[in-house]
C-alpha cells in the first residue's frame, strides 16, 4: 500500500478513539500471518533445490540409454547385409536354371503352333481350291488366331512365307466367292439346288475375311441388281415424271420376289437396306435430270402426285428400316387443289391411309442426326424421309402459284357472299368470312406441310401474308367514306360520313373481325415456326399483316366517331341559331342538348355491347377529343350573347358534359371511366371558361380572359368582345390595352372546376378558379385584385338569386397556398 491507502485503512479500522483498544490484538494477528508466510517461502525454496538435482540425474540416464540403442541398431544392420550376400550366393545357380526352363517352354510352344499354322494353311489351300466354304470359314478363323501369335516374328523368313501364302489363299477365296455370287439372280439358283446353300456358306467366308470384302460384295451385288432398273427407267418411255410410281413399284416388287432368295445373306449385312439406299440415290439423280430438262412448267397435278408417291415410298422405307423415328403430318387433300385431275380420288385415298398411320404413331420423338454413325446399319442415322422428295423443292413454285390463285379466288367469293352481319346466336361478333379465310389458310398449310417443310412452305407463308393483307383491304374498303370535323380535318378526309344504325354495327363487326385476324395471324406464325425447317423458323413473321389489321381497327373507330360527329351537325347548327342575345331568363336545357342526348342514347348502348373494352375506351377518347373542341369553336359561331344567354349556354354546357360523362354507363363498360371522365372534364372546361369570360364585366374581361384562357389569341379575344355586343370603338380601346399588357405580364395557369347541379332545371353557378401560380404579378397579385375579380364575376347574382362565390369557396378550400387560400384564411 502507498501512504494514503495505509492511512485510509487505519482510519477505517479505528474510526473513533474508543476503537483504539483493538490495536494490540490486530498487531498480534499481523505478526502471526508474517510468520506463516516466511515458513511457506522457506519450504518452497528447499523443494526447488531438491527437484533440480533429480532432473540432472534423469537426463544423464536417458542419454546413456540412447547410446546403447544406436549401438544395437548398427549391429543388426551389419548382420542383415551379411545375410543378403549369403542368399544371393545360394540362389545364383537356381536362377540360371529357371531362365533356361522358361526359354525351352516358349520354344516348344512356338514350334507346336508353327506346326499347326503350316498344317492349317495347307488344309485351307485345299478347301479353297475345292470351294468348301463352310469348312474354309472355320479354318480361316483358326489361321487368323494362329497368325496373331506370330506378330512378333514377322521378320522371320518362314513366318513371312506363311503369311504371304495365307494372303494369296484369301484372295483366291474372295475371287471364288465373287464369281459364285455373280450367278445370283441369273436363274441358276433354280437349276442348281445346292447353289443357294453354297452361297450361304460363302457368306460365312466373307464374314471371316476383312470387313472391306463384305462391303465390296454388297456394293457389287446392289449395283448388279440396279443395272436393269437403270436401263429400264432411263429410256424415253419411262423417264417421265408421271412414271415415278412405277419406279417405286419396281423396287418393292424386287424386294418381295427375292425375299426368300436373299435370306442367304446374314441379317447383319442389311442387304435390302443398303439396296434401298442406292436405289433412292439413283432415283433422285434421275428425277433431278427429268425435272431440269422440262421445257415448260410441269403440270401441278402430275408434280404433286409424283411428290406424294415419293413421300409415301419414303415413309414406307422409314417405317420398314427404322432409319428415322420422326412422324410427319402427311395427311393430304390434294384433290382440293387439283380438282381438274382424274387422279384426285387416288390422292384422297392416300391421304386417308396415312392419316390413320399418323394417328397410330403420334407422339414419337425426333432422332438425332449424327454424321459419324454407321449408315450401313438400319436406324443408325440414315433418314429416308426427304432423300428423294427434296429434289422436288426447287420446282414447287407452280404449286405455290396455284395455291395463291385458289386462295385469292376463295377470298373474293367469301367477300362477295359476306352479309356483313352476325348470325343469330353467335357470341364472337366477328364476320363469318374471316373464320372461313383462316379455315382455307389452315387447309392450305396442312396440304403444304404434308409435302414439304422447307422453302416452299416459307413461300406459301408469304402467300398467306398477301391473302390476309388483301382481306384487310376488303375490310377497309367496306367502311363508310368521307368525314368532317376536327378529327376528319386532321386525317385529311373530305366530305361527310353519314352512318345509320346498321352502318355502326357493321363498323363494330369490322373492328372485332380485324382484332380476331390480328390475334389469329400471330397464332398462325407460331404454328408455322414450329413445323417449318429450323433454319427458316426465325424468318417467320406476320407483324406486317398484324399492322394492317391494326390500321383497319384504328380507321374503323375513327370512322365511327366521324359518323356520330356528322349526326351532331344539325344540333351544332341549331345551337348557333338560338337568339342568345335576346334571352330574357335562364330555363331548362336547350333543345339541341336534348337532341345530342338522344343521338348518344340511341347509339352508345349498341356500340358498348359490340366493342371490346379497350376499343370502346379508344372510341370514347376520340369522341370526347372531337366533340369537346367542336363545342368550344361552335360558341364563336354564335351571334351576340347576352349575360342571360351566357348563363343559359353555361347550363347547356354543363348538361352536355354530364351527358358525355354518362356514356360509359350507357355502354355498360366502366373499366376506364375514371380516366375518360378526367378527359371530358378537361375538354369541356375550356367551353365553360369561354362562357365565364363572356359573363365577366367589360372592365375586367381582359384580365379574366388571361386568367381563364392563358393560351388564347388576340383574334379570339376580339371575337369574344363581339359576342358581348361591344361597339367597335369600345372594342378598340380594350384591345389596345390587352395588346399592351399582354407582352409584359406573366399569366397564371388557371383551370376551371365545374359545379354539378342538383337538378337539371337549376341555373349553373360559374365554375371556380384555382390559381396555380400564387407568385404571379400584374393580373391577380394582391387580395384587392382577387376581391375585385370575384365581385366582377358575381355581378348579376342579385337578379338570379344564387351565390356565385359558392364555387370559388369550395375550390379554394382544396388549395394549400395562393391568393384565394389566403383570402379564405383571413
Amino acid at each position: 500500500m502507498d501512504k494514503s491507502s495505509a492511512l485510509e485503512y487505519i482510519n477505517q479500522m479505528f474510526p473513533t478513539e474508543a476503537s483504539l483498544s483493538g490495536v494490540e490484538p490486530l498487531m498480534q494477528k499481523i505478526h502471526g500471518e508474517i510468520r506463516r508466510v516466511d515458513a511457506g517461502i522457506l519450504a518452497a525454496v528447499r523443494q526447488q533445490s531438491n527437484s533440480g538435482t533429480k532432473a540432472k540425474e534423469d537426463l544423464a540416464a536417458a542419454t546413456h540409454a540412447v547410446e546403447e540403442l544406436m549401438y544395437k541398431i548398427r549391429e543388426i544392420k551389419t548382420k542383415a547385409e551379411q545375410s543378403e550376400t549369403m542368399v544371393q550366393e545360394i540362389c545364383r545357380d537356381i536362377k540360371k536354371l529357371d531362365f533356361a526352363k522358361k526359354h525351352i517352354t516358349t520354344t516348344i510352344t512356338a514350334l507346336h503352333r508353327l506346326t499347326m499354322l503350316v498344317s492349317a494353311v495347307e488344309q485351307l489351300q485345299v478347301m479353297a481350291s475345292k470351294r468348301q466354304y463352310k469348312e474354309a470359314a472355320a479354318q480361316l478363323e483358326a489361321v487368323n488366331q494362329l497368325c496373331s501369335h506370330f506378330e512378333a516374328y514377322r521378320d522371320v523368313p518362314k513366318i513371312t512365307e506363311l503369311r504371304e501364302k495365307f494372303k494369296n489363299i484369301k484372295q483366291i477365296l474372295k475371287s471364288h466367292v465373287f464369281s459364285d455370287f455373280s450367278s445370283l439372280g441369273t436363274g441358276k439358283e433354280t437349276e442348281e439346288t445346292n447353289l443357294l446353300q453354297q452361297l450361304s456358306d460363302a457368306c460365312l467366308v466373307v464374314d471371316a475375311l476383312e470387313p472391306s470384302v463384305r462391303e465390296d460384295l454388297v456394293k457389287n451385288f446392289c449395283s448388279r441388281e440396279l443395272t436393269s432398273y437403270r436401263q429400264i427407267f432411263e429410256g424415253a418411255e419411262l423417264a417421265k415424271l408421271d412414271k415415278a410410281e412405277r419406279r417405286y413399284a419396281w423396287i418393292k416388287r424386287r424386294l418381295r420376289t427375292n425375299e426368300e432368295i436373299w435370306k442367304i445373306f446374314p441379317p447383319s449385312w442389311h442387304v435390302a437396306y443398303l439396296l434401298c439406299i442406292q436405289f433412292c440415290k439413283m432415283t433422285r439423280t434421275q428425277l433431278v435430270e427429268i425435272l431440269d430438262n422440262l421445257k415448260e412448267k410441269p403440270d401441278v397435278g402430275t408434280l404433286l402426285l409424283a411428290l406424294q408417291r415419293t413421300l409415301e415410298f419414303e415413309e414406307e422405307l422409314a417405317e420398314k428400316f427404322g432409319g428415322d423415328t420422326r412422324r410427319k403430318d402427311i395427311g393430304n387433300d390434294i384433290e382440293e387443289v387439283d380438282r381438274g385431275e382424274n387422279n384426285s380420288q387416288t390422292v384422297s385415298d392416300i391421304r386417308k391411309k396415312y392419316e390413320k398411320k399418323l394417328a397410330a404413331n403420334q407422339g414419337s420423338g425426333t432422332e438425332e442426326k449424327d454424321g459419324n454413325k454407321d449408315l450401313s446399319v438400319p436406324g443408325a442415322g440414315f433418314n429416308f424421309r426427304g432423300i428423294i422428295s427434296s429434289c422436288f423443292e426447287p420446282h414447287l413454285t407452280v404449286y405455290v402459284e396455284l395455291e395463291e390463285k385458289t386462295l385469292m379466288e376463295n377470298l373474293e367469293k367469301l367477300v362477295q357472299e359476306e352479309t356483313w352481319d352476325i348470325e343469330e346466336g353467335s357470341q364472337t361478333n366477328v364476320l363469318s368470312s374471316s373464320v372461313q379465310v383462316f379455315l382455307i389458310i389452315r387447309r392450305s398449310l396442312k396440304r403444304c406441310s404434308a409435302l414439304t417443310k422447307n422453302q416452299t412452305l416459307f413461300n406459301l407463308l408469304k402467300v398467306f401474308q398477301r391473302i390476309l393483307k388483301a382481306y384487310a383491304t376488303k375490310l377497309f374498303a367496306r367502311l363508310p367514306k368521307g368525314g368532317t370535323g376536327i378529327v376528319a380535318a386532321a386525317t385529311g378526309m373530305d366530305g361527310q360520313i353519314k352512318t345509320s344504325d346498321r352502318d355502326e354495327r357493321v363498323i363494330c363487326y369490322i373492328v372485332n373481325t380485324a382484332e380476331y385476324c390480328h390475334k389469329t395471324s400471330g397464332e398462325l406464325a407460331e404454328n408455322v415456326s414450329k413445323i417449318i425447317d429450323s433454319q427458316l423458323s426465325d424468318a417467320v413473321d406476320m407483324s406486317e399483316v398484324q399492322d394492317e389489321f391494326s390500321a383497319v381497327i384504328t380507321k374503323a373507330l375513327i370512322t365511327l366517331v366521324h359518323g356520330l360527329e356528322t349526326k351532331f351537325d344539325a344540333e351544332m347548327a341549331a345551337m348557333t341559331r338560338v337568339p342568345w342575345g335576346t334571352l330574357e331568363s335562364v330555363g331548362d336545357q336547350s333543345e339541341y342538348v336534348n337532341a345530342i342526348n338522344l343521338i348518344l342514347t340511341s347509339s352508345i348502348p349498341a356500340l358498348g355491347s359490340l366493342l371490346s373494352p379497350i376499343y370502346f375506351q379508344f372510341f370514347l377518347d376520340k369522341l370526347a377529343s372531337s366533340l369537346g373542341p367542336r363545342f368550344y369553336l361552335n360558341i364563336f359561331k354564335c351571334k351576340q350573347i347576352s349575360e342571360t344567354g351566357a348563363q343559359q349556354m353555361l347550363l347547356d354546357t354543363q348538361a352536355v358534359k354530364t351527358i358525355l360523362l354518362e356514356i360509359p354507363s350507357l355502354g355498360r363498360q366502366t373499366s376506364g371511366a375514371a380516366s375518360y371522365s378526367k378527359f371530358v372534364s378537361r375538354e369541356m372546361s375550356k367551353a365553360e371558361a369561354l362562357l365565364k369570360v363572356i359573363l365577366s364585366p367589360v372592365d375586367s374581361v381582359a384580365n379574366t380572359y388571361r386568367a381563364l384562357l392563358p393560351e388564347g389569341t388576340p383574334l379570339e379575344f376580339q371575337r369574344i368582345l363581339e359576342l358581348k355586343g361591344l361597339k367597335k370603338a369600345d372594342q378598340q380601346s380594350i384591345l389596345d390595352d390587352f395588346n399592351k399588357r399582354g407582352s409584359g405580364i406573366t399569366q397564371p395557369s388557371i383551370t376551371a372546376t365545374p359545379v354539378v347541379q342538383a337538378t337539371p332545371t337549376a341555373p349553373v353557378a360559374p365554375a371556380a378558379l384555382t390559381v396555380a401560380n400564387p407568385a404571379s404579378v400584374g393580373v391577380i397579385a394582391s387580395r384587392e385584385d382577387v376581391l375585385t375579380r370575384a365581385a366582377a364575376l358575381g355581378r348579376g347574382a342579385a337578379t338570379t338569386g344564387f351565390k356565385r362565390f359558392l364555387a370559388l369557396t369550395e375550390a379554394a378550400k382544396d388549395r394549400k397556398d395562393g391568393p384565394f387560400r389566403k383570402l379564405f384564411n383571413a
